[in-house]
């Protein structure tokens, strides 16, 4: 099945469960999308076993840096060729995108989703949190620095969670700010076919409305803790009532500063819930505002 909005999807893939995994619920979300499978080809250049296998001593460097630069891009294509292949099973339209990359693992994805002028970047994650949630992952840093919306997906999901990938409803924080707009366009852009629920969290300055472009609104009660963790499991709570696909917020808020901080909405969401996330960045204009 063709997606008949034309959507365009980079993903980022290194092999690993988590990867693989973002491919099965990436293609639930958006079906019939067109897919960059994107891996980056990082040094060393190959697995730790080629280079054990290839050293013959310093005395033949050269030799051995070609066969690293020869087995190492063989090594990254096979690799994104198993990529591929998950995306066309799913039903993508998958091609590969093999780059080469010195570090920055997040930044050049979000580049490259620029580059393919991408509807979404899409990444997996282990779905770290707490202390454990580490400013700087690759998930992390591609929501820091892409100008696309970024999908993160938690792995594993639970069955529930699973489930409600191919029709729930799409829940967006919502504080009415900016950032909160561009949240909820986006929503709305990507998944014209779900329901939205825009969940505003007690807590927010103003009165909140019923309905926002006709979207019906929800009020939320956060708990205790830092406010960033308390909207973040406040909005969780919600998805999971409303047996939400995955979870929309903007990268700022009404009172975040310009560069997303460990701590903000969007970051502890990011590492607290346990459904897909969607963070969405401000266009370019719009922040000129």
């Amino acid at each position: 099945m063709s997606d008949e909005h034309g959507r365009q999807v980079v993903v980022g893939y290194d092999g690993s469960p988590a990867a693989s995994a973002a491919i099965e619920v990436g293609a639930l979300l958006f079906p019939g999308a067109h897919a960059w499978i994107g891996h980056l080809w990082t040094p060393p250049f190959a697995s730790e076993e080629l280079r054990k296998r290839l050293w013959t001593g310093t005395r033949n460097i050269n030799v051995f840096v070609e066969a690293i630069e020869r087995e190492g891009g063989r090594e990254a294509d096979r690799m994104t060729a198993v990529g591929v292949m998950l995306g066309r099973a799913a039903g993508w339209d998958a091609e590969p995108l093999v780059c080469r990359s010195y570090g920055g693992e997040g930044l050049r994805l979000a580049e490259l989703a620029d580059e393919k002028q991408a509807d979404v970047l899409l990444l997996g994650s282990r779905g770290l949190g707490g202390a454990r949630a580490v400013l700087g992952s690759v998930s992390d840093m591609a929501v820091h620095y892409s100008p696309r919306p970024v999908l993160v997906v938690p792995h594993p999901l639970l069955t529930d969670e699973y489930d409600a990938l191919a029709a729930g409803p799409v829940v967006v924080g919502w504080d009415a700010s900016a950032g909160s707009e561009a949240a909820l366009a986006a929503a709305r852009r990507l998944f014209p076919e779900r329901e939205i629920v825009l969940a505003a969290v007690d807590g927010d300055e103003g009165d909140v409305p019923e309905t926002v472009d006709g979207v019906t609104t929800v009020r939320v009660r956060a708990g205790g803790g830092a406010p960033g963790r308390a909207v973040a499991d406040a909005l969780s709570v919600v998805a999971a009532e409303r047996k939400a696909s995955l979870v929309v917020v903007g990268s700022r808020g009404r009172t975040a500063v310009r560069k997303i901080l460990l701590g903000s909405v969007a970051m502890a969401t990011l590492h607290r819930a346990h459904r897909p996330v969607l963070v969405v960045p401000q266009s370019p204009v719009r922040e000129a505002e």
